[in-house]
Formats: C-alpha cells, sequence, structure tokens
C-alpha cells in the first residue's frame, strides 16, 4: 500500500517542496478509505478540507434538474480535489463519488490554510494548481460548447496518450458510460464513434485498451471535430 509521503512527494500540488514542509503537511492529513461508489461530498455542502487521490478513481460531477448527470472530472493517483471552496470558504460547487475502492489523504481546510500562511512556496505551488485547473476547465467548455462529439473524443484520446507511456495504446481507466458523461454524450453515440474511428483506421479497439493507429488523423479530428 503507497505510503502518504509517496503520494505527496508524487502529487502536483506538494511537488519540489523540502522533506520539513513535507513533514509539517503530513502531520495534518486524515487518511480515508472509501469504497467503490461511495459519496465523498454532495454539491452544496460546507467545504470543509480538500482531498488528493492516493489510490483509486474519483468522478466529480453535477446532475441537471431532469436528472442526467454531467462528469466533469475523474481524478486518480496525486491528483487534487474539492480545493476551490477550501481558500473561498465556500460550499462544494458539484458532487464527488469514488468510482473504484479508493484511499484518499483529506486535508482539513484550518489546518491547511495556517499551514500555507506560514509556508509562501507551498502557496506559490497552489496558484499553479489552480491556474492549471482553470485552463483545462476552459478547454472542456471548449471542447463541450464548439467541438463536435467525435472531436472531443479525438481530444481526450491524444491527451490520454500525452499522460501514459506513448507506446501507441492507452488505457481507459473509466467505463464507456462514463467517458460518454464527460464527453458530454451518451454511451450509444460513443460507441458507433468508435466503431467509425476503427473502420477509418483511425484506432484500433480491444476492450479497455486502445491502439492510436493514425495521430495525424486523430489530430485532424480532434480539430474538426468531424468523421
Amino acid at each position: 500500500m503507497k505510503h502518504s509521503h509517496d503520494t505527496l512527494v508524487e502529487s502536483i500540488l506538494f511537488a519540489g517542496l523540502p522533506q520539513d514542509q513535507l513533514q509539517s503537511i503530513q502531520n495534518i492529513i486524515v487518511e480515508k478509505e472509501v469504497g467503490k461508489g461511495e459519496t465523498i461530498f454532495l454539491e452544496g455542502d460546507k467545504g470543509a478540507g480538500f482531498y488528493v487521490v492516493s489510490q483509486g478513481l474519483v468522478k466529480i460531477f453535477k446532475v441537471s434538474l431532469e436528472g442526467k448527470e454531467q462528469i466533469l472530472h475523474i481524478f486518480g493517483p496525486g491528483e487534487v480535489f474539492g480545493e476551490v471552496p477550501v481558500f473561498m470558504g465556500e460550499n462544494y460547487p458539484a458532487n464527488a463519488v469514488s468510482i473504484q475502492k479508493s484511499r484518499l489523504l483529506f486535508f482539513p481546510r484550518i489546518a491547511f490554510v495556517d499551514l500555507i500562511s506560514r509556508n509562501p512556496s507551498l502557496s506559490l505551488n497552489m496558484l499553479a494548481v489552480l491556474s492549471m485547473r482553470l485552463r483545462q476547465f476552459a478547454v472542456q467548455i471548449e471542447n463541450l460548447s464548439l467541438k463536435e462529439v467525435p472531436g472531443r473524443l479525438a481530444s481526450y484520446l491524444i491527451l490520454l496518450y500525452r499522460e501514459q507511456n506513448q507506446t501507441g495504446s492507452i488505457l481507459l481507466t473509466i467505463s464507456k458510460s462514463q467517458l460518454a458523461s464527460l464527453l458530454g454524450t451518451i454511451p450509444e453515440t460513443l460507441s458507433r464513434i468508435l466503431a467509425k474511428m476503427s473502420s477509418r483506421n483511425l484506432i484500433e479497439v480491444n476492450g479497455k485498451e486502445i491502439t492510436l493507429l493514425d495521430m495525424d488523423g486523430l489530430e485532424d479530428l480532434a480539430e474538426s471535430g468531424k468523421i
């Protein structure tokens, strides 16, 4: 089992911090184990603290008035979630549920705010993470509003390719229904687009493993949005 110190070292939020600061951070952590499908917080709950994923996967989502779920993010090991309301003194703006059995590091708001007030370099790291998150939101909004579903899917596959080992194959860490929600579509549409991309030799699908056969073609599709 991964130790909380290892998660801190690997997390973008705490990357590059000296050992004494890492130890101070570790002293305020509350470790939490959550089962698959367990609610971590609900939209509107008081922002009592934020989380770093140590093991597992967590989805952040909102539910429309019609009851339709829209996944906003899916976070894995080393990634941070629930941080914005902690600094604004507000409530969580969305829901968080584990989609695998997960181990989380919880950072209580009051203790963490006190800690960063004494460690300016930690504040700078936090600003960098929040800035990156804003850029990710901007890209996601652009994808959902301006690109058609094939372009969104191509963009997501290219992103996974860059994040993973770049061997030509990528591994989907979420179900196809969750991927459909993340891309703002339905599973049936996603399946049709995957089949069409396969027939055009852009990709090869084998269960959760997808081989990217034509990167130039995928990049063109990500740009045009149409197949």
